[in-house]
């Protein structure tokens, strides 16, 4: 957890297990903690993924709607494999035809016995996690852009093009924007970060007044820095994300971003010692 924590935070080992120590072991609230108390001004999310697998992503020709399909197996060399790949593209066929994010309903019957069919061929357990489906409202469009396989984003504008609407989604991608627009910050999130904010090292002591302003200085940098439409755009940092989009005749509505095995812990084999272990049997 340590280990963890330094990576996270790029902080000295014993200031992370004092931290942890505190926090009786929540790495989270050891964070909190952590940016209160040293001023840290942001820590990298949590690297412990989980499963491997692809992001698969499908846009209707007139962009008026598309689908984004999420298939996990154990390994990345199976996520690589063609027949994997070809299981991928039937699923996300089924959910790009019926339009639905059931994925239970959609494996029913026939995808189910080729999932079973694939696991026996390649001997990994195959899953097929989650999908979504993503409308443009009448005179929008919908753009998709996968990286790598491993993160994939559908994006929405009003108005704008299919070209832009994908620039806009590599950009999500490449940024990962906590929401579109600023307003869409749930207030609990802003409440907490006002506390951090509040319990920094240069805030103590200053007049209400001061300290109001500075917070909300702060809090408006941090709306800019993860709200999209608000972020200088990848392509070209001089304009915003709403601006590129502006500058093309649309508007910046929305966006749907799935990685690959995002929220699922994966078990770590030290496999060395795995070995070693055989051996002495």
């Amino acid at each position: 957890m340590v280990k963890e924590l330094r990576e996270r935070t790029g902080l000295g080992m014993m200031e992370c297990k004092k931290a942890l120590t505190e926090a009786d072991g929540d790495i989270e609230r050891a964070i909190e903690d952590l940016r209160k108390n040293s001023g840290l001004k942001a820590a990298k999310k949590a690297g412990r993924t989980a499963a491997e697998g692809a992001i698969v992503t499908q846009v209707a020709e007139d962009g008026s709607f598309g689908a984004m399909l999420e298939v996990n197996s154990e390994t990345d060399f199976v996520a690589r494999d063609d027949n994997f790949k070809g299981f991928a593209a039937k699923v996300l066929a089924k959910v790009f035809e019926s339009k639905s994010e059931d994925v239970a309903a959609i494996m029913e019957g026939e995808l189910e016995d080729a999932r079973n069919q694939l696991v026996q061929k390649i001997g990994e357990n195959i899953s097929v996690r989650r999908a979504a489906i993503v409308d443009a409202p009448a005179g929008g469009t919908v753009g998709a852009y996968v990286h790598g396989d491993r993160i994939g984003v559908l994006t929405v504008l009003q108005g704008g093009n299919p070209e832009v609407a994908k620039d806009i989604a590599m950009h999500v991608a490449a940024i990962n924007p906590v929401v579109a627009r600023p307003e869409e910050m749930p207030q609990e999130q802003l409440d907490k970060e006002k506390a951090i904010i509040l319990a920094q090292p240069d805030m103590a002591g200053k007049p209400e007044q001061i300290a109001e302003k500075m917070v909300q200085g702060r809090l408006k940098k941090y709306l800019a820095e993860n709200s999209l439409t608000e972020q200088p755009f990848v392509k070209d940092p001089n304009q915003s994300v709403a601006e590129y989009a502006k500058a093309a005749g649309g508007e910046v509505l929305g966006f749907t971003r799935f990685e690959v095995g995002e929220g699922i812990e994966k078990e770590e084999v030290d496999f060395a010692k795995e070995v070693m272990e055989q051996a002495r049997r």
